[in-house]
């Protein structure tokens, strides 16, 4: 209590300090370097993001899902069949889709042009200068650029930064219709020149206003018939399907854990939103479950 009542005198006088980090590697499939605050600036995270979720969140466009209340990868999944079949009109004609990703994301967010965007909707100074002060408290390989995997209000400054290319995408590109999870986003039309003529507009635009640069290797324009993979599941106009690397994945996570049963549960929980009949029977039939 002693330290919580002192980190509240140092928030009233404007004298906090951002602490540094404690790094560490994950597998998530792919390496992650992820960066923990101490618990003292956790709780700061905590506070800031409390304040400022319910009042940025109203301004996202409705089909952003990445860490959101009530949004989340399932839903935009459902959301993401729901336009396939609009745009196919129920699988009578062709879906093109176009997908992008985003090289080195949160490592390239601008912290001044994510302050300045900041700047344009908080008035009040004093909760300006403590996000400025956790924004600018972390550095990755370049100076003035990356927000750290590990903090909880990196989730909501990216979704806050990336707005700009949303509302840019819905009010100027009028894409009807296109669904973002964090750095993955996908647009969906049967008229593929359509689709084609947006990639220069959308590198155009996050490298000008946002600097940040598409993945080369990770766009791509396809039929839905031919599958796309999207958010860990490969999508077809009547089913989905598990990506092979994360059923590889998932089995070897049974295999390493200690509490098997537990695991296959959590992994049965996810199979459940997708054609995965036979996936579920290995899952029991091999853990006897």
């Amino acid at each position: 209590m002693h330290n919580v009542l002192e980190l509240h005198q140092e928030l009233v006088a404007g004298t906090y300090q951002h602490g540094g980090y404690h790094h560490f590697k994950i597998s998530d499939p792919k390496p992650r370097d992820i960066h923990k605050a101490s618990v003292r600036d956790r709780l700061v995270h905590h506070a800031l993001y409390r304040q400022l979720y319910p009042f940025f969140d109203k301004t996202f466009i409705s089909d952003s899902y990445s860490c959101r209340r009530e949004k989340g990868t399932h839903k935009a999944m459902n959301r993401f069949r729901a336009f396939a079949r609009k745009v196919s009109k129920n699988n009578t004609r062709t879906c093109w889709v176009l997908k992008c990703d985003i090289r080195k994301f949160f490592a390239s967010i601008d912290q001044a042009k994510l302050i300045q965007i900041l700047k344009q909707r908080i008035s009040d100074e004093r909760i300006v200068q403590l996000v400025e002060k956790v924004i600018t408290s972390f550095s990755s390989t370049e100076k003035g650029k990356g927000l750290p995997l590990g903090n909880l209000t990196s989730q909501l400054l990216v979704n806050i930064y990336m707005n700009k290319f949303d509302q840019f995408v819905k009010h100027e590109l009028k894409a009807k219709h296109y669904i973002r999870y964090a750095d993955d986003f996908v647009f969906l039309s049967s008229d593929r020149s359509f689709l084609t003529s947006l990639l220069p507009l959308i590198h155009n635009f996050l490298h000008d206003h946002l600097a940040l640069e598409l993945h080369p290797g990770k766009v791509s324009i396809n039929t839905l018939a031919s599958g796309i993979d999207f958010l860990g599941w490969v999508h077809f106009p009547d089913h989905r399907v598990l990506r092979t690397s994360t059923k590889k994945r998932m089995f070897r996570r049974i295999i390493e854990t200690k509490s098997r049963k537990e695991t296959v549960q959590s992994y049965l929980g996810l199979l459940s939103h997708g054609n995965t009949h036979k996936l579920q029977s290995v899952a029991f039939s091999d853990y006897n479950l």
